[in-house]
């Protein structure tokens, strides 16, 4: 079908809940994309970061294949090997614990609020928030995040959220209470306009729920997989959190998501008390093996590093040479160019229409994500799309 046609369906049929481009992309592989007009694109914010080691990643497709000739969905009162072997990999490389298994951030959010209002029942069910964070859609979800604009027209909202200044430990001290039993925290904000907190702030923030049993929470929906350089992003800070909260990319393009719980708090949620009927099917599971196969042989966090520091030096040059380029930040392959105008929306456009596609958040930040299979001739690419992009503004 063409794009018209397409269109034609979703007016009539789709719940209209998202502002879509003029864009049906049919096929797609490593770092690019095609349109149903045959047009192909770079995608450098691959399924809002979900094709995180690339679209159709072969190791990828090879484990799904392959179990798609075994069987493909089986009720968590059951065993699943995969679910097994894909929980103990997700506990390798972060914390002594245990996981459960979801079918995306937000429900791996919820998952993570319900552990730390069990966890504190009943005395204590408050938990702090950043401001600016994002931390899903559901009812819940969207109390936890620190955007107003989300929430709109969807009170009375859960009650028990706090929200604070991200990066302010004197802010988050202020607003521990009796009452308070946990803190949700994005190692990087990502919806948030790509912040990165300092060090020292995630060790206070890190000794204060030690001190105070509360319960540190790691929202890596958006930085996991080796998004920033380390399979996890919590570990450029030296904390260790109480749980941890995955998503996206961990599918390599399937819906998936994951709790990861601390040994010390695997009791907290005991049989019944939650359950997805979906979470870690064989499918899912074995893409997000694939995935783990794919960084760790092919030396992904490595290349993450490498490219992401020539990332940013190629647009070091681009700031030098055009003025509209205030701020460059974030790690690894997760990076914000924040711009001198008050919208940059227009920017993402003119770069969709010459072939790039990337995000805008925050109306001024542009956010930059490719797959971290990507290289320095995809990356050379992609700046002097964004460069032509930016002298029209």
């Amino acid at each position: 079908m063409n794009l018209t046609e397409v269109k034609e369906l979703y007016d009539k049929y789709v719940l209209a809940t998202y502002t879509r481009q003029d864009l049906c992309l049919v096929k797609g592989s490593g770092v690019r994309v095609e349109d149903s007009e045959g047009k192909t694109y770079l995608d450098f914010f691959p399924g809002w970061a979900v094709s995180g080691t690339g679209h159709r990643h072969p190791r990828v497709v090879r484990r799904v294949t392959e179990q798609l000739e075994k069987i493909l969905h089986v009720s968590n009162n059951f065993y699943n090997d995969l679910q097994g072997l894909l929980a103990k990999k997700i506990i390798d490389h972060a914390f002594p614990g245990r996981v459960f298994f979801a079918n995306s951030g937000a429900e791996a959010n919820e998952g993570a609020i319900k552990l730390a209002r069990r966890y504190g029942n009943p005395g204590r069910y408050e938990i702090i928030t950043m401001e600016k964070s994002f931390h899903g859609r559901t009812l819940a979800t969207l109390t936890a995040t620190g955007q107003d604009k989300i929430k709109e027209g969807f009170a009375p909202l859960p009650e028990g959220f706090k929200h604070v200044p991200f990066n302010d430990i004197d802010a988050f001290t202020s607003a521990i209470t009796k009452k308070t039993v946990a803190v949700i925290i994005e190692p990087i904000q990502g919806e948030g306009g790509i912040n990165v907190p300092d060090e020292k702030y995630m060790h206070e923030l890190s000794g204060l729920c030690r001190e105070k049993d509360i319960l540190l929470i790691v929202d890596e929906v958006q930085t996991c997989m080796g998004r920033t350089g380390e399979m996890f992003a919590y570990k450029h800070f030296g904390i260790e959190p109480d749980a941890m909260t995955l998503a996206k990319s961990l599918g390599g393009g399937l819906p998936i998501g994951a709790v990861v719980v601390n040994e010390k708090h695997a009791g907290v949620l005991p049989p019944g008390s939650h359950a997805s009927t979906f979470g870690g099917s064989p499918i899912v599971c074995a893409a997000a093996l694939g995935v783990f196969e794919a960084i760790e042989e092919e030396g992904l966090l490595e290349n993450t590093v490498r490219m992401g520091e020539y990332l940013v030096a190629r647009l070091n040059e681009l700031a030098g040479r055009l003025g509209v380029i205030k701020k460059i930040k974030g790690k690894g392959l997760m990076i914000g160019v924040e711009l001198d105008v008050e919208d940059a929306s227009s920017v993402a456009d003119e770069c969709m229409k010459s072939g790039l596609l990337i995000n805008c958040t925050q109306k001024n930040i542009l956010r930059i994500m490719p797959p971290i299979t990507v290289t320095k001739e995809h990356i050379d690419e992609a700046v002097e799309k964004l460069s032509r992009a930016l002298e029209k503004i």
